[in-house]
């Protein structure tokens, strides 16, 4: 496994050891800050502020979402949904809002007027890719936030390191996180592919997600059963 060194500030400002759901609440309703991200898991919670998006978290994010379109394009015809920044809920006991979520194959949640923005895993199913792009939230993702999205049982979970410029990836294997070589949520896609996508980085994304597009371009289908 790859040696993990953080090096990122801390972005934590505040934290709880004995909040309740009710305090959760509250701070995710009443920020005191636009840029405040709320995680709760079981009487923790955390609050992070990132700060305004800085140019590597956004080049990063949108980079995904191009690597995540350019995957689907060349599946043909899979139903997929991406929700970048939504928060994900298991009341009473878990809060989440990661970088990105990914339903793949339908059933993804779909907002009702009168019920929360915040997504519901008591009504809606887990998603089955959650992201986290780490450029000073590195040691969080890599802990905290790990175990939170395990508890939620999302079958797999990435790290996207900036610094880095490689990928982090987990699936969901008897109860545990184990590091994988290969998406299963995107099945056939390997996490050294993205690492060398990643680390073509200082080219313009849009650029780099091209060069993506082109390596996958002769890979076999495999679709989601």
């Amino acid at each position: 496994m790859t040696a993990i060194i953080a090096t990122s500030p801390p972005v934590i400002i505040d934290r709880q050891s004995s909040a309740t759901w009710e305090d959760y609440l509250h701070r995710v309703e009443n920020p005191q800050s636009e840029l405040e991200r709320v995680f709760f898991n079981c009487g923790v919670m955390w609050i992070e502020d990132i700060g305004n998006e800085g140019i590597n978290h956004s080049r990063f994010n949108k980079l995904l979402t191009m690597i995540l379109y350019s995957w689907f394009v060349k599946q043909g015809d899979v139903k997929f949904d991406l929700l970048g920044g939504c928060v994900l809920e298991k009341p009473t006991d878990r809060g989440a809002a990661p970088d990105e979520v990914v339903y793949i194959g339908g059933n993804a949640p779909r907002y009702q007027s009168g019920e929360s923005r915040r997504v519901d895993l008591n009504k809606w199913r887990v998603p089955d890719l959650a992201v986290e792009i780490a450029d000073t939230t590195l040691a969080s993702d890599l802990d905290e936030k790990k175990q939170l999205y395990l508890t939620l049982e999302v079958p797999e979970y990435w790290v996207v390191d900036v610094r880095g410029k490689r990928v982090l990836a987990f699936r969901l294997v008897d109860g545990k996180y184990q590091e994988c070589i290969e998406s299963v949520a995107l099945i056939g896609l390997s996490i050294e592919l993205l690492d060398r996508t990643l680390e073509r980085m200082d080219d313009d994304n849009g650029n780099v997600a091209m060069w993506f597009a082109a390596q996958i371009k002769n890979l076999p289908v495999k679709l989601v059963e």
